[in-house]
């Protein structure tokens, strides 16, 4: 499985973190798989999460896909 399809598979379950890819499957660089997802047509979003600590980090979801009438 290449990281971009655990990414891909880990936001389909909720939103993740750096940290949470960097512990899923070694990804250090998230923000470019998030790229090459989001060059592939997935709806991804990016939320700023504040941090007990006052640090602020990238959390990225899917985002909701509304039906067409």
């Amino acid at each position: 499985m290449t990281q971009a399809q655990w990414i891909l598979d880990a936001l389909k379950r909720g939103p993740i973190t750096q940290m949470d890819a960097l512990h899923g499957c070694g990804c250090f660089r998230l923000a470019s798989r998030i790229n090459d997802l989001r060059k592939a047509g997935h709806p991804i979003e990016t939320k700023n999460k504040n941090l007990p600590n006052g640090k602020t980090v990238a959390e990225y979801h899917l985002k909701e896909r509304t039906a067409a009438c």
